[in-house]
């Protein structure tokens, strides 16, 4: 099993690409903490898991609260004993433009975008610097490798987890705690369905909400949606001992857009 006797966490495990990599993780061997705002959901999550042979908690609660975003750290490392790898998936839509842009927007976008994912892995990395290494994963976007029209604001965040990750990944690489990011196009998951049903896109492109999918699933050269497992595929094996070699790495899982 490629994470047989790994211990880790992943955020925003409820549905879409978060739940289809704590599956995928806890089928591998994986210990998961399944964090979620929705409770609900990510009990559901730890009970497909568990009911597969797996082995998984939840822990619920909003991200954007420091001491909550903290303390996923401190509980997953006390049930399990261990913190191999943390997946930062979380992370927020925002809105769309920039003209008469409420502040409060950007302060949102970035809370959970990126300073949700700086607090946990502020946690983190004793924990695996005592294991002697780890694995810490930030999920950004093909909107953080280049601009996009439809939302700078959620640019400027996945942006900015790029840059953390390479610049943690040099910092820490010495202590064999290895930082990486995932960069999804666009993927089959509920978010997909609020980013494209914001009112500005529908009266921009006078589409209904499908036909937006549709067109945005089309984009990229082999013409169609990613599906969460695709994601999660390459999130398990950036996390694992594949990718040891591998760190600082900004991968796009995008169906060939950004080429």
């Amino acid at each position: 099993m490629r994470m047989a006797n790994k211990f880790g966490i992943v955020t925003a495990a409820a549905s879409g690409m978060g739940r289809a990599g704590a599956v995928r993780f806890a089928a591998e061997g994986a210990g998961v903490a399944v964090v979620d705002i929705d409770e609900v959901k990510a009990r559901e999550t730890v009970h497909a898991i568990t009911a597969a042979g797996g082995n998984a908690f939840a822990l619920a609660g909003d991200l954007m609260d420091e001491d909550f975003a903290r303390g996923i750290v401190h509980e997953t490392r006390k049930r399990f004993g261990h913190l191999d790898f943390l997946w930062a998936h979380a992370g927020h839509p925002t809105v769309s433009g920039v003209e008469g842009l409420d502040l409060k927007e950007f302060d949102i976008a970035m809370n959970l975008n990126v300073r949700a994912a700086m607090a946990s892995t502020i946690e983190a990395i004793p924990f695996m610097r005592e294991r002697g290494g780890g694995s810490i994963l930030y999920t950004s976007s093909t909107s953080g490798l280049f601009g996009s029209p439809f939302s700078p604001l959620y640019s400027v965040a996945k942006w900015g987890l790029i840059g953390l990750a390479r610049s943690l990944a040099k910092r820490y690489g010495p202590e064999n705690i290895r930082v990486n990011v995932v960069c999804p196009g666009t993927t089959n998951t509920p978010m997909l369905r609020v980013l494209v049903s914001r009112p500005d896109e529908i009266a921009t492109k006078g589409k209904d909400i499908d036909e937006l999918i549709k067109v945005r699933g089309s984009g990229n050269p082999l013409g169609r949606l990613a599906r969460p497992e695709e994601i999660a595929n390459a999130a398990l094996f950036l996390l694992s001992d594949e990718a040891s070699f591998i760190t600082g790495a900004a991968l796009p899982v995008d169906g060939g857009k950004t080429a």
